[in-house]
């Protein structure tokens, strides 16, 4: 099942939510590993709009221990909304390219606040699938190293700090009960309790090596749909083996390997409910030669509906 959409690409090249440089060139190495040209081998109509402009962290100063840098990647968050709002508005369909996972605030809040002046009344809901080894609900308060690419999920879910969270129309930008947290196996004591409390349904790779990841992704799809107009899936690469995907700062082993990577796609995209992607974390200073970037654009192109046959 081939994307109907025009795809738009836009590249979010920041690396100020997390501690390893090098996250800020994760759009171009995507872009290195021929993503336009497989889009358009595959038949795609796409159009590349380039990368937003993210100041770099060598001009900058964190002003917070907590939160560092939370300023600027607030501004950026808000100007990627801005931007995924005109690619919904036009008919297409944003593949935004981190980047680190920060950038998320700003691409759901646009998905958000495209649905929430849909359907009237209060407009219509998004689920959310989150793919990752973390689970990137950590606060300010609840924070060990202040990055923020820790914090995303927290405030997409309407906790953290207020630069975040009046990014979007609503807040929660995502009700709780409509999100799925995959693939998670590296999470600290406080940020365990908030998983648990959150109502959000999490897998984590117990669960995928018990249950296996068909029957995962098909519990986090009905999670994600009931009740939505669709769902946003945000995939962090370190949510995947590092074997298979080496170039991440922060690889934790045990994660899902290339075929349940691929499936996991796979499914999103035969649901036909998948309303925005975004694919974060891709370092290519600690890769190997492109490796990881490489392996970002098959899995890309699995969910945007490349199939074996």
């Amino acid at each position: 099942m081939l994307m109907a959409r025009k795809i738009c690409v836009l590249g979010v090249p920041m690396d100020l939510g997390g501690s390893h440089r090098g996250v800020d060139m994760g759009p171009s190495a995507l872009r290195i590993a021929g993503l336009g040209e497989r889009l358009a081998r595959l038949g795609l109509d796409y159009e590349d709009l380039g990368n937003l402009a993210v100041r770099e962290v060598e001009t900058l100063e964190a002003s917070s221990p907590r939160a560092r840098f939370l300023a600027d990647i607030a501004s950026c968050c808000g100007e990627l909304r801005r931007r995924v709002l005109e690619i919904l508005e036009a008919g297409s369909f944003p593949l935004v390219l981190g980047g680190d996972h920060s950038i998320a605030c700003g691409t759901v809040a646009g998905i958000s606040d495209h649905l929430a002046a849909e359907g009237g009344g209060g407009g219509q809901a998004l689920g959310l699938i989150w793919f990752d080894a973390h689970g990137d609900m950590n606060t300010p308060e609840t924070s060990h190293s202040g990055n923020v690419h820790g914090m995303p999920l927290a405030a997409i879910l309407g906790q953290g700090p207020e630069e975040l969270l009046e990014l979007g129309l609503r807040r929660p930008l995502v009700n709780p009960e409509q999100v799925a947290l995959v693939g998670i196996r590296d999470l600290d004591r406080e940020e365990a309790r908030a998983v648990r409390a959150s109502g959000v349904r999490h897998f984590t790779m117990r669960d995928i090596d018990a249950r296996g990841i068909h029957a995962v992704m098909e519990e986090a799809l009905a999670v994600v749909t009931s009740g939505t107009a669709g769902f946003h899936l945000s995939f962090d690469v370190d949510g995947v083996d590092p074997a298979v995907t080496p170039g991440v700062g922060t690889p934790v082993p045990g994660g899902t390997d290339w075929r349940e990577s691929h499936l996991v796609m796979e499914l999103a995209a035969e649901s036909g409910s998948l309303l925005g992607l975004e694919v974060v974390e891709v370092n290519p200073i600690l890769d190997t030669r492109n490796t990881t970037a490489e392996v970002a654009v098959d899995l890309i192109l699995s969910a945007l509906g490349k199939t074996i046959i």
